[in-house]
């Protein structure tokens, strides 16, 4: 069998990737759509091409021998974005873990290995075959290499044979070379002739043969002013083709059969996939069965309860409710483990759930309770009547506090972390997905019976190292009660206008009705809007629309290509609205419908309390934090969420630019501080202060991108994101950002300060200490250095913005109970609080609730709360 051999332009490959598809995040704000796209092409090229050798070639450096011929070499070209640049080490470490090859070598391109590697392999009879974004490489095609072409985006590609080539420029693949010499390359700042273009440059070479010939022929050239040229830049053009010139003979060290190809690790690309967050692509790897946990452990006693006793609780016990559904508002208790100094017991659900001595052992407050996710346990026995006090641990709590990077994962993956090997993984106890099930009782018990033993010996060791990173006080006094408040909020649900919800439901689907016959007018025919293919042949073959990218399937409509043509022809605005639309009917109104209780009719979301790395709550089923309010009938969505009593309003209170309010308090920033004290619109101000302008001269643009800038800087925006957002070239935000920095030298110090303060601990801080662990903040890799500067950078803003909502929710439950006030809690979303209240409660509200919310920690600035009331939490804005 003959060895085949690929070689792939690893820079190219991650920039096509890159700009192709749009920014992706993991759960640890690390982008990853350079990675993800990388991925796609290398296992379409394993699973086609069946390589028996492989490699990824990159650039070492930034200069390279061609900057000694010419210094402006590649000196167009505009700096990576950070957002690209933290993904080379993860495409490194995909390659890796997929086994294939990777070589860079100083002074020297990608481009140079490979040309190299491609004419040694040609010697020793390989076939081989090139894969890069990059036409230069297209000189190496040969009788024995291929030169893939990768077009728009990575998924089309175009094959360069010397056959191809002759029948595309009528040259052969060693006049690419002379082409380049001649028309020069201002992806690469190769100068060339001025003036002489492909065309050009191709009938030349048709005519003399390469750059010399042209030079030597000069007097049968047509055209004077063209001979001038020649005469004139003759020089430059002989540098450029030696610039455009792929090094055959560079001294690349890796030996072709190191490049053998012999699959993947598997484990190590589940595990990559994992923290990449790649679900989809998980799902087609990770599909062995179930391994099975052969540890052996420790045995233990205890009692299977025949009927619960007063006995046999103590003043503190390890308490373990088991539910295995995701959504635990619905899902059925599978079983309850107690251990204390009597024993250790396992309670069946309906014995106890019926037991009057067990219910006043959980709902006395002065037996301790050491628990493990208390706001599920809570809302769990709630369904039976059955309120959870006097919890006194959380574990789930305490695990994500110590280091919100880890995924908590179940009681034993908590445990092996701090030394207790005593329990099973529920997945192999369990068994995963279509596997899973539920075992005989006594075997449940047991594993039950180890979990609630699993929670005593880690409470001594959380606490202590809680202690010890003077974290303690945020689990105790903000994480525990606050567990306990969401439970109450997620129990106590959202009432939903059912009705009213169904009839938007019906009038989206009228102008849906509407836009799809203004569609089809506008394009002549009847066709399926929703089919990529069947508009792209209407956008871009009948109306004859410019082609911005094409797929392996056809043409690309996605939104952000529809946005460029938008101006182009009436349809589009049509199509985008349509869509939106679309989104709006399916997600949120049938979405919403499918998830109201029907007992209730209420939507009971969960909290997500130990998720984000920031500290920030999210929620899901549904997720209340993401209601689209760009779009009008998105606002009005909100019209169906009412009071669940009679003569009761909504009323909802949020906080004012409480992350620059923290930025300002941190950064100790004198102009920060002064114009949030004047009560001036800081946007207006950092306006004029970037502009320097007079507040009567800030235009709304102006206001625009400075509001651009200002958040900018909280969530650790580079110039490339920033002139993504604003529509302007990197450059222009560049000297934005310059710019506010130079306005607010407060923050730029607190941005050195908490830089080598990260360095030197290893981790942020908000200023109720929050961690955020950054190991990466010392890496020798630019990249991945740059990336935890920027995490260092908006953390503690996020982070303290987060604590402040958190712990303004605490008071308001307190100071709600203290006040005798009926008035519920029943969302926070992002920087907003929603109750629900009587009508009559309404003027104490008004005074009540910005006073807390307020009041809750004291800045260098005022916190300011607005608020407002309605029949519906539309009408509270």
């Amino acid at each position: 069998m003959q060895k085949k051999l690929i070689l792939i332009d690893g820079n190219s490959i991650a920039y096509r990737a890159f700009f192709a598809l749009p920014l992706l995040n993991n759960d640890k704000g690390v982008h990853t759509n350079a990675v993800y796209g990388f991925t796609m092409m290398l296992q379409r090229i394993i699973e086609d091409e069946k390589p028996t050798h492989m490699m990824v070639a990159f650039d070492a450096g930034k200069t390279t021998f061609r900057h000694k011929t010419f210094t402006e070499y590649k000196g167009g070209r505009q700096k990576t974005p950070p957002e690209l640049s933290e993904q080379f080490p993860l495409i490194r470490e995909l390659l890796d873990s997929y086994g294939v090859s990777r070589y860079e070598l100083e002074n020297y391109e990608a481009d140079d290995i490979i040309g190299t590697l491609s004419l040694q392999a040609e010697t020793d009879g390989f076939k081989v075959k090139v894969i890069s974004g990059d036409k230069d490489l297209t000189q190496l095609s040969s009788a024995h290499t291929t030169v893939n072409v990768t077009k728009k985006g990575i998924t089309e590609i175009e094959e360069y044979t010397p056959e191809h080539i002759k029948e595309k420029y009528g040259l052969t693949p060693e006049q690419i070379i002379d082409m380049k010499g001649l028309m020069g390359d201002a992806s690469d700042n190769i100068p060339g002739i001025p003036g002489i273009g492909e065309k050009t440059a191709i009938k030349l070479l048709k005519e003399f043969g390469t750059v010399e010939d042209v030079i030597a022929s000069l007097d049968k050239v047509n055209g004077k002013k063209l001979k001038e040229k020649i005469e004139e830049f003759k020089d430059q053009a002989l540098m450029s083709k030696q610039l455009a010139t792929i090094m055959r003979e560079a001294p690349v060290e890796i030996q072709l059969n190191e490049l053998e190809y012999n699959g993947f690790q598997k484990d190590k690309v589940i595990a990559l996939y994992k923290d990449l967050g790649f679900q989809s692509l998980l799902a087609k790897i990770d599909d062995d069965p179930e391994s099975i946990d052969e540890k052996s452990f420790e045995e233990i006693s205890f009692t299977m309860v025949e009927k619960i006793e007063d006995e046999m609780f103590t003043e503190k016990s390890a308490f373990y409710v088991e539910i295995l559904e995701e959504n635990y508002h619905y899902a059925e208790i599978i079983g309850f483990s107690l251990v204390n100094e009597k024993g250790r017991y396992f309670f069946p659900t309906d014995m106890a759930v019926k037991s009057q001595a067990f219910k006043s052992w959980a709902e006395d407050e002065t037996k301790k309770k050491i628990v493990y996710d208390a706001k599920q346990s809570e809302v769990s026995l709630r369904n039976h009547h059955i309120h959870l006090k006097g919890v006194e641990f959380d574990l789930l709590i305490a695990s994500y506090i110590m280091n919100p990077a880890e995924a908590v994962g179940d009681v034993a993956t908590i445990a092996k972390r701090y030394g207790f090997e005593n329990v099973q993984s529920d997945d192999s106890f369990y068994g995963k997905g279509a596997k899973r099930q539920i075992p005989e009782e006594k075997l449940l018990a047991e594993h039950l019976v180890r979990k609630a033993e699993a929670l005593i010996f880690l409470q001594e060791k959380l606490v202590q190292a809680l202690e010890v990173n003077q974290q303690y006080e945020l689990f105790r006094e903000l994480e525990m009660p606050l567990s306990l408040i969401l439970a109450d909020m997620e129990a106590t649900g959202v009432k939903v206008d059912t009705e009213r919800l169904r009839k938007m439901g019906e009038e989206i689907i009228q102008k849906l009705s509407e836009i799809e016959g203004r569609i089809y007018k506008l394009a002549g025919e009847i066709f399926n809007i929703n089919s990529p293919k069947q508009l792209g042949v209407i956008l871009f073959e009948k109306l004859g629309l410019p082609v911005v990218k094409k797929t392996k399937t056809g043409y690309s409509t996605s939104a952000d290509i529809l946005e460029k043509l938008e101006h182009k022809h009436e349809i589009i605005k049509e199509i985008l609205q349509y869509r939106q639309l679309g989104k709006l009917q399916s997600t949120y109104i049938e979405g919403l419908l499918k998830v109201v209780n029907p007992k209730t009719g209420k939507v009971h979301t969960r909290f997500n309390q130990a998720l984000t790395q920031t500290g920030r709550l999210s929620s899901t089923d549904p997720n209340l934090q993401n209601i689209p309010i760009r779009l009008e009938e998105g606002r009005k969505i909100r019209q169906v969420f009412i009071p669940s009593e009679e003569n009761w309003v909504m009323f909802a209170a949020d906080y004012s630019q409480i992350e620059l309010r923290v930025l300002a308090h941190i950064a100790d920033d004198e102009k920060l501080i002064q114009a949030f004290k004047e009560g001036m619109d800081i946007h207006t101000k950092t306006a004029m202060e970037v502009f320097h302008v007079q507040k009567e001269e800030v235009t709304a643009n102006m206001r625009r991108h400075a509001k651009a800038v200002n958040f900018g800087i909280v969530y650790g925006i580079s110039d490339y994101g920033l002139s993504q957002s604003l529509g302007i070239s990197r450059k222009e935000a560049g000297h934005f950002i310059d710019r506010y920095l130079e306005s607010y030298p407060g923050v730029k110090e607190y941005m050195s300060e908490i830089v080598r303060d990260a360095k030197e601990k290893g981790y942020v801080s908000t200023l109720l200490h929050r961690r955020r662990y950054l190991p990466e903040i010392t890496s020798r890799n630019f990249n991945i250095r740059s990336f935890a500067e920027r995490t260092a950078m908006n953390t503690p803003i996020q982070g303290s913005a987060a604590d402040i909502i958190k712990k303004a929710m605490i008071d308001m439950a307190n100071r709600l109970v203290e006040e005798g006030l009926q008035a519920r809690l029943l969302l926070s979303v992002h920087d907003e609080l929603i109750f629900e209240a009587p009508q009559e409660e309404i003027e104490r509200l008004k005074i009540v609730v910005p006073d807390v919310m307020e009041h809750t920690i004291e800045l260098k600035v005022p916190l300011k709360v607005d608020y407002a009331y309605g029949s519906t939490w539309f009408d509270a804005k």
